[in-house]
């Protein structure tokens, strides 16, 4: 029984300070004639600052007179979120305009004269620095009475890439210099087509065939030369006993 006391306290306060939902009213028309049929716009939000997250019914608009007379009009969604039509026909009199909020209590919004006009109860300060405070902006173009735009978030800015980069700008030119000195090569300069590597060779081979010519040479002058000749004078003979 304690619980359904407190919820009973808290939707009361709701319904009065705003705590729970408000009803806030779209402009109206200028003027309002018996019997005359009129479309009017509402707002509920939870807190006075956000649509509620689910489904929220009833919702509608309900007009009590001073004799305690009441007509009640059903609101029809729209496509904003928390946005409701309600169409009405009212008699003569003075009416004082409830917005009926679903589990939350009824939420006054304002008050119209048949003849006469409307006068919507403003929008809280509060639940507009609120609605400011969350940083969520949940409409478009057609929003509630008094919610300003919220700044777009800033585009994230792009980290710059190899790809994306801006071409550095060109460097001076650089004086000119002697050209650069030729690759070396395995060719020895003066002997083209000739690799450096057979020369070695070569000298060998040429020294070696000047020692085979030159032993040669001495060989022949060896055969030419004459043994002297005999001295019998000079010759010993032995006899042996």
């Amino acid at each position: 029984m304690k619980w359904i006391l407190a919820l009973l306290v808290a939707g009361w306060l709701g319904g009065t300070s705003g705590a729970w939902a408000e009803t806030s009213l779209d402009p109206a028309p200028d003027r309002f004639v018996a019997g005359t049929s009129y479309t009017l716009g509402f707002w509920v939000l939870q807190h006075g600052t956000h649509p509620y997250e689910g489904e929220l019914s009833p919702v509608g608009l309900r007009f009590t007179r001073p004799d305690g007379e009441s007509l009640t009009f059903p609101g029809t969604p729209l496509p904003e979120a928390g946005h409701y039509a309600a169409s009405v026909v009212l008699p003569a009199g003075d009416w004082k305009i409830e917005g009926l909020q679903g589990m939350f209590m009824p939420y006054q919004a304002g008050t119209v004269s048949v003849p006469g006009g409307l006068k919507a109860e403003p929008v809280r300060k509060e639940s507009i620095d609120g609605f400011v405070a969350q940083g969520v902006d949940y409409w478009g173009a057609v929003r509630p009475p008094g919610f300003p735009d919220l700044p777009a978030e800033p585009a994230p800015v792009a980290r710059a890439t190899a790809a994306s980069a801006p071409p550095a700008p060109p460097s001076d030119p650089l004086p000119p210099s002697a050209p650069p000195p030729p690759a070396p090569s395995s060719r020895v300069a003066g002997a083209a087509g000739v690799p450096a590597w057979t020369l070695p060779l070569a000298a060998a081979g040429g020294a070696a065939l000047a020692a085979g010519a030159w032993w040669l040479v001495r060989r022949r002058s060896a055969d030419d030369e004459e043994p002297p000749p005999r001295d019998p004078s000079a010759e010993t003979i032995v006899i042996s006993g």
